[in-house]
């Protein structure tokens, strides 16, 4: 018999959902969800009004007595989509260590078991650098701090002995993430032959929300991506043609990270299907507003 988890239905009261650094993400998340089934509370470490479909608290999940108090509302999923402070060691042990600890121990505490939980991770704990293809079997073998600390962070939520899955993210864009159209638009952009990967933000919502709203339990660790892998010089042509600028290109910008081709094909087989599916049809509508809002002269 299939195992399945206890989603809610229409006919039963709202469930509650909790997002912890309900930032960009966690705000698209819950606007894609079904207001009906949801009720939906966000932590943020500033005060932030109310949403029609999103109730904040400001809470400083660093603080393990301010988590528990949170928790004892005792909610039926938990995201957990954090943003370091600062890009450190230390900032990412806070952002994600500290707070995937604090979050366990007091959902043990408080004797809480809720249905689901899910970690919002990055492919950066993958360090393949020779354009190989890589999927959730691949090894994970981080070089840097930040794929260290979320590795460390994604085993305390896999040891938990909660349902619970892994969301690795590759490189988030769209609305208000312009930063590669802008390097374009200021000749600043890199002529790197290594392959990127990249996922639309409303994608990223889009899949937690499928995830929420899976009947049967979701597979340990998906990689979210879209579906086309490519060289970063590939992507930053097009956007230059885009924008019509001709001299894009600069000889000081080392765009050399990372070299690998990530599969989608898990996320894509749990019915998933992708807004985005490549970098064209993401970076089309960025690029149509940044020109429409662009200041002559810049």
């Amino acid at each position: 018999m299939t195992n399945k988890l206890s989603a809610p239905q229409k006919s039963q009261s709202p469930e509650k959902l909790l997002i912890i650094g309900c930032g960009d993400i966690g705000q698209r998340l819950a606007s894609q969800l079904d207001q009906s089934r949801y009720q939906i509370t966000g932590i943020r470490r500033q005060y932030q009004p109310d949403l029609p479909y999103l109730r904040y608290i400001s809470c400083n999940v660093g603080d393990a007595k301010a988590i528990k108090q949170v928790l004892a509302e005792n909610f039926d999923s938990i995201v957990i989509t954090m943003t370091p402070a600062e890009r450190s060691d230390a900032g990412y042990e806070q952002a994600y260590v500290r707070t995937c600890d604090h979050l366990v121990s007091a959902l043990n505490e408080l004797q809480l078991k809720p249905r689901l939980l899910i970690f919002v991770s990055s492919t950066a704990v993958y360090a393949q650098d020779d354009g190989s293809w890589v999927d959730e079997s691949s090894t994970t073998e981080p070089t840097g701090f930040s794929g260290q600390r979320l590795l460390e962070a994604e085993q305390i939520i896999r040891n938990s002995n909660f349902t619970s899955t892994i969301v690795r993210f590759s490189g988030i864009y769209g609305p208000g993430r312009n930063r590669l159209i802008e390097q374009v638009n200021q000749g600043r952009a890199s002529a790197s032959p290594h392959y990127t990967n990249r996922i639309h933000a409303d994608d990223c919502a889009g899949f937690l929300a499928q995830l929420l709203n899976l009947q049967t339990p979701p597979a340990p660790v998906y990689i979210a991506t879209d579906s086309t892998p490519v060289p970063m010089i590939e992507v930053v042509s097009w956007i230059a043609a885009q924008l019509g600028v001709e001299k894009f290109l600069s000889d000081d910008v080392n765009n050399e990270r990372g070299n690998k081709q990530l599969s989608n094909q898990l996320m894509l087989g749990s019915g998933y299907q992708l807004r985005y599916n490549d970098f064209r049809a993401g970076y089309a509508g960025m690029i149509r507003e940044y020109t429409a809002n662009k200041k002559p002269g810049t």
